[in-house]
């Protein structure tokens, strides 16, 4: 990867039975998808953390299955965000990073944290969890994002609560300018229709192409994008579609 910020796209997660034959060739092993979406795409969010803890070996075998310069999102573990009392969840938070995500060591990217469309945060709320959030493992940063599903919740005091611990604030679609609070940026879009071969209009991904130049080169800092939803059978040509316009032409 070329040196200063870096605009990453992706998408959520790599195993998907409906993308064998449209995005995987046919009779590739499962076993080696992780490697050819790798070669494609310019980072993953792994969904399985938000689940259940993986295993440090597990962690380990993508490192190496995946070429230099890639980089994994986590998405934190639900127990620790879909909580009446996030003053608590600190116990959780510190075995999720101790679980072995530093075996990604130079690939591990931000961790996402997401609440539950139900949950009404304030800043009150927000900070608590924020106050128990680990900020570091074996002696290096961790990037942290958050994303709120109920509208509403990115009040000013929210977006200055996070900018102060350095932590992004997640954009999709439906809030499509970023609000810069943390080192980098992180987008969710989730519109792919089945009826776009790229999954959006072409306009629309020329649209978010221009925005991420212009907010990754303004701010100076790395920009997170994945395709998670909406025809999901379309997201990983939508985020090939959208590294090609971010490619400089030869």
């Amino acid at each position: 990867m070329s040196p200063g910020p870096q605009i990453r796209v992706g998408v959520g997660g790599w195993v998907y039975a409906p993308w064998r034959g449209v995005f995987y060739p046919p009779g590739l092993p499962q076993a080696r998808e992780l490697g050819y979406a790798s070669c494609r795409l310019t980072t993953i969010e792994i969904n399985g953390t938000f689940y259940g803890p993986q295993k440090p070996a597990s962690y380990r075998r993508w490192h190496d299955e995946t070429p230099e310069g890639f980089v994994f999102s986590l998405k934190g573990p639900r127990v620790a965000t879909h909580r009446s009392d996030l003053a608590a969840a600190g116990p959780v938070l510190e075995r999720f990073v101790a679980s072995g995500i530093a075996e990604l060591r130079d690939k591990l990217g931000p961790i996402l944290w997401q609440f539950p469309p139900n949950m009404s945060i304030d800043e009150g709320t927000l900070a608590a969890f924020l106050e128990v959030l680990p900020y570091h493992i074996d002696g290096c940063a961790l990037r942290h994002a958050v994303e709120f599903r109920r509208s509403g919740s990115a009040t000013a005091p929210v977006i200055e609560l996070l900018r102060r611990h350095k932590v992004a604030l997640v954009v999709d679609d439906s809030r499509p300018d970023f609000e810069i609070t943390a080192d980098f940026a992180y987008a969710h879009l989730r519109r792919c229709a089945d009826d776009e071969p790229d999954g959006y209009p072409p306009d629309a991904l020329d649209s978010w192409a221009q925005r991420l130049r212009e907010q990754s080169a303004q701010a100076a800092c790395d920009c997170f994008v994945y395709f998670i939803s909406g025809a999901k059978i379309r997201a990983p040509a939508a985020a090939q579609a959208l590294i090609h316009r971010l490619t400089p032409a030869a």
